[in-house]
């Protein structure tokens, strides 16, 4: 795409780059600093929680590429800031969370505000039904590359299983990570639990951050950063906010709460064990979560092997349900990390008219 661009007029940007959070944004910017210097390709960034008038003056700078988050290049568009008519180059990266954290309707917007004659790319760590329908509908003769297999695992994890009760779940991260020396990065299901989490590991002595859509972008950034630079050694994070996470030698991921949609499963174990190393990621199980943990095997083709000293579910005489507490009700079907009113939104593309069910950001 730079070299592309470097060979087109300048004064006007001619590629878009939609991103679904905040820093998956800022690292595709980063990336574009490094690899379009040699070029004099420029970049700004459009992202939500940053000052307006300062985008607006980086839009004045008549860069190359805007890379974007969907809510704030609509603002910029409602109020007359950014033409997308120029645009020859789109480019939806991580298409599947952006549907997922309910950004349909403003996708659809956005691709009626576009030029026909363009190049789109689309990217996704999944491919879910969803996402082949948007490709159906606003891609002509769309040519599928796959890099890996949707069920294919980084080479270098070893996985393992725990299955246990909700009450029992954070005295048994507790003691994983007595033993665990090096980063560690936690998921669990909603912003309220994070939280909670955090604090609880901060209380038990442990250099502790967490990351999710309720959090600022400032505050998400140093949490991010922190990690990073070895400041903090645990990472809480939900799914959403994970998606902007790119730290290398992150040693171990810890699945406090299973993801209800299975490709999910995939992309979290995958923050561990990249470019060639060596990494963990075990899961705790509880008794309601043996529908996601069935649909994770299904895709994997195999169990998830159980880690030592776990006992199997039938050497449990008892399994209590969880408490919890307000906002933390489970919710089967899209995941999400809120349990939320679920609603159907109507989605219309330029060519056919189709049914998507989405959700709020998280």
């Amino acid at each position: 795409m730079i070299e592309r661009l470097a060979v087109l007029p300048k004064g006007q940007p001619q590629a878009l780059i939609l991103a679904p959070t905040r820093e998956l944004a800022l690292q595709i910017f980063g990336s574009i600093e490094k690899l379009g210097r040699s070029h004099c390709i420029s970049a700004t960034v459009i992202v939500g929680g940053s000052d307006m008038q300062a985008q607006i003056r980086g839009l004045r700078q008549r860069p190359d590429i805007l890379v974007a988050t969907p809510g704030r290049l609509l603002d910029h568009m409602w109020n007359g800031t950014i033409n997308l008519a120029p645009i020859k180059i789109l480019v939806l990266d991580e298409a599947d969370r952006m549907l997922d954290m309910g950004f349909a309707p403003q996708i659809n917007q956005i691709l009626d505000a576009l030029p026909v004659e363009r190049q789109t790319l689309l990217f996704s760590a999944t491919i879910p039904t969803d996402v082949t329908r948007l490709v159906q509908a606003s891609l002509k003769g769309a040519v599928r590359v796959m890099v890996t297999p949707p069920s294919a695992t980084a080479e270098g994890v070893t996985q393992a299983l725990h299955h246990t009760t909700y009450q029992e779940k954070t005295k048994l991260l507790v003691s994983l990570l007595a033993v665990e020396r090096g980063t560690v990065l936690v998921f669990a299901r909603t912003k309220n639990r994070v939280d909670r989490l955090g604090q609880t590991l901060e209380q038990a002595g442990y250099r502790v951050a967490v990351i999710h859509g309720d959090r600022s972008l400032p505050q998400r950034l140093r949490a991010l950063d922190g990690f990073k630079r070895g400041q903090v050694r645990i990472l809480v994070a939900t799914d959403i906010a994970a998606r902007g996470i790119d730290v290398a030698n992150i040693g171990h991921v810890v699945n406090y709460d299973l993801p209800n949609c299975p490709e999910d499963y995939i992309h979290r174990i995958g923050r561990t064990a990249r470019m060639k190393m060596t990494g963990q990621a075990t899961s705790f199980v509880t008794f309601e979560e043996r529908d996601q943990l069935r649909a994770i095997e299904t895709l994997l083709g195999h169990p998830v092997p159980l880690a030592e000293g776990s006992p199997r579910p039938n050497d449990r005489p008892h399994l209590t349900m969880p408490e919890r507490s307000r906002g933390d009700g489970q919710r089967w079907g899209r995941p999400g990390e809120e349990r939320r009113q679920h609603q159907p939104s109507s989605l219309s593309y330029r060519r056919e008219s189709r049914f998507l069910r989405t959700e709020s950001n998280g």
